[in-house]
């Protein structure tokens, strides 16, 4: 089944001591481009992210972000600076010296000077937050590659859709081959019976003629080529996962093979048509673009 690059996935996970929340989007990138922001306390499972996400994702450009609250008070731990308070002391001591006024400077007052006393994280059980982030993660990963499914089952089903128009085109260039041909020959009996006015005419010197002129605009390899990749891409796009690159090099070989086929024409009809199929063909690459 197809993939689409473009997706969303959220999910988040909320306990009585924390919530975790993950939220990732995606348009179209050559590669896999994964961006995470995330709190630095999360820092340490960067790789352990990376890793997971690679079992939902082959390509695109994906931003995702990831949030943290810990309720937990007992997480925190009240840290007094000790040494930082000696130095504001000294130097209120000096003060007072110097000019001469009364040092009033009381414990509350000292506590509301910066950093003498601050929260801090006390450490976590990386473990146990592991755990509450992967199971997140893999939730919003999981409806990530939902979203991506449902987009490209939209995409397989328009590209079938333009590769039978396609097809359908392919078989109009393959039918009137040899009406062209029939009318060429037409063509040039008039023009030499116009020429020679009563003179015979040799219907040796007519066939070769039209022999020639049938070789020169004949694209029969050109067609069963194009016809070929039509069927293979046709497969491709039923067959499974991180198909883009394939589909993009057989979408190039189309255009080479219905170049080919419009620099043959010898007749207004048949470049009518081979223009269609490069304007088609271009249809198709545009949305192969959008898949993984």
């Amino acid at each position: 089944m197809a993939t689409s690059m473009t997706g969303f996935g959220r999910a988040e996970h909320i306990t009585p001591e924390l919530k975790i929340a993950v939220e990732l989007k995606s348009v179209n990138h050559r590669y896999l481009d994964l961006n995470i922001r995330m709190p630095r306390k999360l820092n340490a499972f960067e790789g352990n992210i990376r890793n997971l996400a690679k079992e939902y994702m082959q390509r695109g450009k994906v931003d995702m972000f990831i949030t943290y609250e810990d309720y937990n008070l007992a997480g925190k731990a009240l840290k007094y600076n000790k040494e930082l308070a000696q130095e504001y002391m000294h130097h209120f001591a000096t003060m007072a010296e110097n000019f001469g006024i009364e040092n009033d400077v009381t414990v509350s007052r000292l506590a509301r000077f910066p950093d003498i006393l601050s929260m801090e994280d006390q450490s976590v059980d990386e473990a146990e937050l592991w755990a509450h982030l992967e199971a997140v993660l893999k939730e919003a990963f999981s409806k990530f590659a939902e979203s991506r499914a449902v987009e490209g089952k939209h995409l397989r089903d328009d590209l079938l859709e333009k590769l039978e128009n396609l097809d359908s085109l392919v078989a109009k260039v393959e039918e009137i081959g040899p009406e062209i041909v029939a009318a060429y020959r037409e063509k040039l009996e008039t023009k030499v019976q116009e020429l020679l006015d009563d003179v015979q005419i040799e219907e040796s010197r007519i066939a070769a003629e039209v022999v020639i002129y049938a070789d020169k605009i004949c694209n029969d390899e050109e067609t069963v080529r194009l016809r070929s990749h039509i069927q293979n891409m046709s497969r491709i796009l039923k067959s499974g996962e991180g198909i883009g690159r394939k589909l993009d090099f057989i979408a190039q070989e189309m255009n080479r093979e219905a170049n080919t086929i419009l620099s043959k024409s010898g007749d207004l009809l048949t470049s009518d048509i081979g223009i269609e199929m490069k304007t088609e063909i271009e249809k198709i690459r545009e949305q192969i673009q959008n898949i993984e």
